[in-house]
């Protein structure tokens, strides 16, 4: 184990099963950056039943819903306070025609998704269907266009259809049911155009950018945020050159994509059953993104010093082996205590940055790979990783409270590193702390003090999986058949407040959300 000081040394005394933290907040500190909510925002694709059975039952089906959305998942959704959803893909978004999947739905094309699974896809869930269901669950869109296999006139006259209230394609949604245009603020030029987005180069993908921005125009009072295609992981040149050759008036954000576990080709490891050791590389891996994000936003520094573009990290989350005897292509795997904590951790980092980093979009809402939620006919069940954004909500368009601890971290087999303890606060009509602890063996006695702040009263919540022996478990997730609430958020005990100073003692491998006033 290494020892490393989080922002400034704090003392720290760690002995086997035990550790004591010190927690500095300083409320005190000035000119503080504000959370965006879209830190928390969704990401959904047409992959796997993400979109059919997660989302979309259609109104005929048995399964109760609201205009054929599944209904407990509206509510779920709303509950969650989603900020943002981004659709329709992914790497299904460049082989999108929106033309497809408008008009009456039994007239609409049937493709096949060749990208995930092979399956058949009838676009009885298109433009109207998805900007419908942002309006019921009350969230901005963020539309992925179609540049790898699509056209300038096909990306213009679709951002025209959405937004513009007269004119041919303002008749033509009329005609197909909606009147008013729709508001669309966030609009994603091509999806991985250095993979699956059309194999490009970062300066032949500069060019296009700027000329397909030139043609989405703003209509009705409709301001365009406009999203380049960013890099993968840690490719730093793609983000110069689009900083060198795509920054102006035309970009307004720069992607960003970074799952927590590497590798295309064979085994990613299973989501159930893992391992000490692939629990601590996953957390390790996890925590890369601190650097990375640091990384690229230091080279956006260089060509906007007053950091006009945001990055948007649009696609983030766990991605595992499928589940034993489903569709390989459609990435279904199970959600762990393990994913929660890689969501709280990842989450805390994430505010740190907001100076740069204005977007997140975990991977994916339903029923695919990091879900928020899984169904199972009727069935749904909110996974551990729902729990932690649900936790986390308070801090939505909060500003952000600087706050300095130390921590051991844990060093997994890859030699990646972790802390065994993260922590992030933030202030809007209370202060919210948000600590985890990732430790399996040690417990965290934690003693929180402001600057200035006497804390009258202390709530809390705390998420924390138990096994079949009463004793903590990693392990543990929600299922299906009567085992849906196996991991579910409880009140913290046992805070206490004295001289002025919090104390509590965070259990192993949990996420708790204070709320101080």
């Amino acid at each position: 184990m290494k020892k490393f000081i989080i922002a400034a040394a704090v003392s720290a005394l760690s002995v086997t099963g035990f550790a004591q933290v010190k927690v500095s907040v300083h409320e005190t500190a000035k000119d503080q950056p504000v959370i965006p909510a879209e830190i928390y925002g969704q990401f959904s694709e047409h992959l796997g039943r993400c979109i059919y059975d997660g989302i979309w039952v259609g109104k005929d089906s048995s399964i109760p819903n609201i205009d054929g959305y599944r209904k407990d998942l509206v509510k779920a959704l709303q509950d969650l306070k989603v900020p943002v959803l981004r659709w329709p893909g992914g790497c299904f978004a460049d082989e999108y025609h929106w033309m497809e999947g408008i008009g009456p739905v039994e007239q609409r094309t049937k493709v096949l998704n060749s990208n995930w699974g092979g399956t058949i896809e009838d676009n009885s869930f298109g433009t109207h269907e998805f900007l419908n269901l942002c309006e019921l669950i009350n969230t901005q869109p963020y539309i992925s266009g179609n540049v790898g296999s699509g056209t300038v006139e096909e990306l213009a006259k679709w951002v025209e259809y959405m937004t513009a209230d007269k004119g041919t394609m303002a008749e033509l949604r009329a005609k197909n049911g909606r009147k008013e245009p729709w508001k669309v603020k966030y609009l994603g030029i091509g999806n991985e155009s250095w993979g699956c987005g059309g194999n490009m180069t970062p300066e032949y993908y500069s060019d296009l950018f700027r000329r397909y921005a030139v043609y989405c125009r703003e209509y009705n009072g409709n301001e365009l945020y406009k999203v380049a295609s960013g890099s993968s992981e840690d490719d730093y040149d793609w983000t110069r050159t689009l900083m060198q050759k795509a920054t102006g008036k035309e970009m307004d954000g720069l992607s960003l994509h970074f799952y927590t576990v590497k590798g295309w080709n064979g085994s990613k490891g299973p989501a159930l059953n893992f391992t000490l050791e692939e629990y601590k590389n996953t957390l390790g891996r996890a925590y890369r993104i601190d650097q990375i994000v640091k990384n690229h936003a230091a080279i956006m520094d260089i060509y906007d010093p007053k950091k006009t573009v945001g990055l948007l990290l649009d696609e983030w989350g766990t991605w595992f082996d499928v589940e034993p005897g489903t569709n390989p292509g459609h990435l279904y795997q199970q959600n762990t205590m393990r994913d929660a904590l890689v969501a709280g951790m990842s989450l805390n980092l994430f505010h740190a940055h907001t100076d740069r980093l204005k977007m997140a979009n975990i991977a994916q809402i339903v029923n695919v790979l990091q879900s928020m939620i899984l169904t199972q006919g009727s069935e749904m069940i909110l996974t551990p990783s729902y729990h932690v954004f649900r936790m986390y909500n308070v801090h939505q368009d909060a500003t952000y409270v600087p706050t300095v601890y130390s921590t051991e971290f844990t060093t997994a087999p890859t030699g990646d590193i972790y802390p065994e303890i993260s922590i992030s606060a933030s202030k809007s009509d209370a202060y919210h702390i948000s600590l985890v602890n990732t430790s399996l063996t040690k417990e965290q006695t934690v003693e929180i003090a402001f600057d200035e702040l006497k804390p009258a009263s202390v709530t809390g919540e705390i998420l924390r999986g138990d096994g079949k022996d009463g004793k903590v478990s990693i392990q543990a997730y929600n299922d299906f058949g009567g085992k849906g609430d196996t991991v579910k958020p409880v009140a913290m005990k046992n805070i206490k407040v004295s001289n002025g100073k919090i104390s509590l003692t965070l259990p192993t491998a949990s996420v708790v959300v204070l709320e101080v006033k």
